[in-house]
C-alpha cells in the first residue's frame, strides 16, 4: 500500500507507544501485508505463523508483541516494533498513510429536505438526500450521495451514512454511528396472518432504535418493531447481507458476521459473536458472550459463555466429533447393513 506519505520508523513508535528494535532511522513509505511488503514497508505479526517466519519477509519493518523474543538481533533482516497491540497499532499507522477524505459541510442545492428539519453544525448532506418531515441532525452528521431518511428520524453527532442507505419513519440513531452503502434500516418485518384462505399483512407500527458507536455493514436489513422496537445496543458491529427481523434486540459489543439472519424477537447478549451464515430462529436467547459457529442452526436458546456449532446447533466440541464422522456414515451404514444380515442369518439356521 504506497503513499504520497513518509514517516521515520521512530516516529510511528513514538506514536504506538512502541520500541524499535533495529534501525529507528528507517523510512517508511508503506503497508502491506506480510507477504507482499517491500523494503520499505512496515507490516505486523500477531501469530507464531509469521512470527515463525520473520526471516522470510522482505518488509523494513514489523511490528510484534511486546513479549516477542524469538529473533536474533545479529541476523536479523528487519527493524521490529514492539507493541502491545500488533494488530490495532499497524491499522493506526495505514490511517496515518490514508487519512481519511475530508468533505466540505453544507447542503447540495439538489437535496431535498421536508418540513421542520434542524440540523447540527457542520452537517454534510450531499446531492440526491432526501430527507422527510420532522428530521433532527446532531453535529457533523454526513448523509452521502443518495440517502433517503423518512419522517420523524433522529441522529446523533458524527454519524456517517454512506450513499444509497435508506432510513425509514422513527428511527432512532445515536452518535458516532457508520452505516455503509444499501443498507435499509426501518422497513417492515415478516407480519402475515391467515384469513380466508389468503395471508393477511399485518401493521408494523413499531420503529429502530441504533444506539452510540454502532457500524452497520453494507447491504444489511434491520426490520422495524411490529409494535415497540427492534434495537442495536452501543457498539454493534455487522458486516454485509445481514438480516435482523422485528423486536430483535441485540447486546453491547456484538459482532454479526456476513450472511447471519436473525428471526423475529429474538435477543443477543453482550459481546456475543455470530459468524458467517449462520441463522437463529425466533423468540430465542442467546447469553452474554455466547459464540455461534460459522453456518449453524440455532433453534433453541443458547446459555452465556456456551460455543456452539451446527444444525441443530449443539456444543462445539461435540459438534467436531460428529463432522468427523459425517463423512463416514455411507460406510457405516453398509457395514451395519452387512452385520445384521449376518446376525439374522444365523439366529434363523437351526
Amino acid at each position: 500500500m504506497k503513499s504520497f506519505f513518509k514517516f521515520i520508523l521512530k516516529d510511528l513508535a513514538a506514536m504506538l507507544d512502541g520500541e524499535v528494535v533495529g534501525n529507528a532511522q528507517l523510512e517508511v513509505s508503506g503497508c502491506a501485508s506480510f507477504g507482499e511488503a517491500a523494503h520499505l514497508d512496515i507490516t505486523f505479526a500477531d501469530d507464531p505463523r509469521f512470527l515463525n517466519r520473520l526471516d522470510q519477509t522482505r518488509a523494513g519493518a514489523v511490528i510484534v508483541p511486546w513479549d516477542f523474543t524469538g529473533f536474533d538481533r545479529e541476523t536479523l533482516t528487519c527493524s521490529l516494533v514492539r507493541s502491545k497491540n500488533p494488530r490495532l497499532h499497524f491499522f493506526r499507522i495505514v490511517e496515518r498513510f490514508n487519512p481519511a477524505k475530508k468533505t466540505v459541510p453544507g447542503i447540495a442545492p439538489t437535496a431535498t429536505i421536508g418540513k421542520n428539519f434542524a440540523g447540527g453544525k457542520g452537517i454534510t448532506i450531499a446531492p440526491g438526500v432526501t430527507i422527510g418531515d420532522n428530521v433532527t441532525l446532531g453535529d457533523h452528521v454526513q448523509l452521502m450521495a443518495g440517502v433517503f431518511v423518512g419522517d420523524n428520524v433522529t441522529m446523533g453527532s458524527y454519524t456517517i451514512v454512506k450513499p444509497n442507505v435508506t432510513i425509514m419513519d422513527k428511527t432512532m440513531i445515536g452518535q458516532g454511528v457508520i452505516i455503509h452503502p444499501g443498507t435499509v434500516i426501518g422497513s417492515d418485518g415478516f407480519g402475515f396472518t391467515p384469513s380466508r384462505g389468503i395471508h393477511e399483512k399485518l401493521i408494523h407500527a413499531g420503529f429502530v432504535q441504533i444506539d452510540d458507536q454502532v457500524e452497520i455493514g453494507a447491504c444489511n436489513t434491520i426490520d422495524r418493531g411490529t409494535l415497540g422496537r427492534t434495537w442495536l445496543q452501543s457498539g454493534v458491529k455487522t458486516d454485509n447481507l445481514v438480516h435482523i427481523a422485528h423486536n430483535v434486540v441485540i447486546g453491547e459489543n456484538t459482532l454479526i458476521v456476513a450472511q447471519v439472519g436473525i428471526a423475529g424477537s429474538t435477543t443477543l447478549g453482550k459481546n456475543v459473536i455470530v459468524a458467517g451464515k449462520a441463522g437463529i430462529s425466533g423468540h430465542l436467547t442467546i447469553g452474554d458472550n455466547a459464540i455461534v459457529g460459522p453456518g449453524a442452526g440455532v433453534v433453541s436458546d443458547v446459555p452465556p459463555g456456551e460455543i456452539v456449532s451446527g444444525v441443530p446447533q449443539m456444543p462445539h466440541k461435540l459438534w467436531l466429533k460428529v463432522g468427523r464422522i459425517i463423512p463416514r456414515l455411507p460406510d457405516i451404514r453398509k457395514r451395519l447393513l452387512a452385520l445384521e444380515k449376518r446376525v439374522n442369518s444365523k439366529e434363523s439356521t437351526p
